[in-house]
């Protein structure tokens, strides 16, 4: 069974990338990446590797396959979790301040869950989410 995950998203800039996800507060490895061409994000207590690649080399990837124009559509929402609903919105801000761009405020969600959106400098969309487990429906 496999025991990592990586997720992997082309960026315009790796440094700008790197400067907008330091201000929010996340790690780097640099055992995985730490050049010109790529970082490696940790997210979360478990380390879930976000390997941040400039265009070229995520090209080199995917082979023939363009990539996913942001300004015209959502390639994938990535969810990290808040502890508050003061996390969220503390979150929120600081992507914001960042250089982050977001027309979603923080606020409740079916009546259990507190959080936002935002996009990263290169458009990739990001779901903040508090999640109040004593009122999440039961079914």
């Amino acid at each position: 069974m496999t025991k990592q995950f990586w997720i992997n998203l082309p960026v315009k800039n790796v440094n700008v990338s790197k400067e907008f996800f330091g201000k929010l507060g996340f790690r780097f490895n640099p055992q995985f990446g730490n050049g010109p061409n790529s970082a490696a994000m940790q997210v979360g207590e478990k380390d879930v590797t976000v390997m941040l690649f400039d265009e070229a080399t995520f090209k080199g990837f995917v082979e023939n396959c363009g990539l996913a124009d942001t300004a015209q559509g959502i390639e994938v929402l990535l969810s990290i979790d808040a502890e508050s609903k003061e996390e969220v919105d503390e979150l929120a801000q600081k992507a914001i301040e960042a250089g982050g761009k977001s027309n979603h405020k923080p606020g409740e969600m079916q009546g259990w869950m507190y959080g936002c959106l935002f996009t990263d400098p290169d458009g990739h969309s990001w779901n903040v989410l508090y999640m109040d487990m004593s009122k999440m429906p039961k079914g």
